[in-house]
């Protein structure tokens, strides 16, 4: 057996609560250059200013993170860091640690979940944590959008941040973007969740793994994959619509429309290479710690309730 035995009894829905937030933590901290040249890549031909052509160009995932180290610093990499860390504590921790009591809810307690069940509790755990995390993941696509050679910085500080777009736009300048979000966040907890629970259930169930670290990685790596292919159109329609300066879309409709229009069908695609090396990596980092720390905190529980 490879990492910690599964415990006897079933992690708490606390456990898995405090266990999601930190497994994205940490999924975050080793992933997060990848997520900004994600964003970087997806914002790239939304203005044609003279400004603009004179900013850095950047050419692929890699080729990405060279110029911004380059002309930025190694820094700029983890551009929003703490507004990524807020994030992941307030919305890993409801959309996936509620996620099992979730279908627990619609399934009445039934062991054997439907996929209409499994795609229930994706959609509404994955509502739930937008409404609540929303603020702080405006502020993280703002600061890893901005670039440092343009001169004056956007925001100085992630509370900075958080004055300034409530004093520029009001409140609901920190709910921007929540309608594609809602949306997105929906598909992607819907085909990350569903896809990595169905992987390991078909996996265990024929006997082709053990409910171990291999199993972990290889349900990960699959749904991290099927997540990137069918929610990279939102995904770049979030960022775009996130990152944009007031009035300049009308809604994230007419900001999709605007980029077929004038960018064509491709521009839905764009940062897919990141996207799939973001979320693929993350994904395996997250769920393979997330089942650990399960483990660890259910063991150490056990230890700690058990008379001397």
């Amino acid at each position: 057996m490879v990492g910690f035995k599964p415990t006897d009894v079933p992690p708490t829905a606390m456990v898995k609560f405090l266990g999601a937030g930190t497994a994205a933590c940490i999924a975050d901290l080793i992933t997060f250059p990848l997520d900004t040249a994600k964003v970087r890549l997806q914002i790239q031909g939304e203005t044609k200013s003279a400004a603009n052509a004179k900013a850095a160009q950047y050419k692929g995932v890699f080729g990405t993170i060279a110029t911004m180290v380059k002309t930025e610093g190694p820094t700029s990499l983890y551009n929003g860091l703490v507004a990524g860390l807020q994030r992941q504590m307030s919305f890993a921790s409801v959309r996936i640690g509620l996620y099992d009591s979730v279908k627990q809810f619609y399934t009445k307690g039934s062991e054997r979940a439907g996929i209409g069940s499994r795609l229930l509790a994706g959609c509404t755990t994955g509502a739930m944590a937008v409404v609540i995390a929303q603020p702080t993941d405006v502020v993280k696509v703002r600061f890893q959008a901005q670039a440092r050679v343009e001169g004056s910085r956007r925001y100085q500080g992630t509370v900075d941040a958080y004055k300034t777009i409530a004093k520029e736009e009001g409140l609901k300048g920190l709910w921007k973007g929540t309608s594609p979000n809602v949306a997105r966040n929906a598909i992607v907890n819907c085909t990350e969740l569903v896809t990595y629970d169905l992987i390991k259930d078909t996996l265990l169930r024929y006997n082709l793994m053990t409910d171990n670290l291999p199993c972990h990685f290889t349900s990960a790596f699959g749904a991290g994959f099927c997540t990137t292919l069918i929610a990279s159109p939102v995904d770049v329609v979030k960022t775009r619509y996130m990152n944009s300066a007031p009035g300049h879309y009308g809604s994230a409709v007419n900001c999709a429309l605007t980029m077929l229009r004038k960018e064509g069908p491709t521009a839905f695609y764009k940062g897919f290479m990141p996207s799939f090396l973001r979320l693929g990596s993350w994904n395996v980092v997250m769920f393979v710690t997330y089942e650990q720390l399960k483990r660890a905190m259910m063991a150490a529980r056990g230890s700690w309730e058990a008379p001397f």
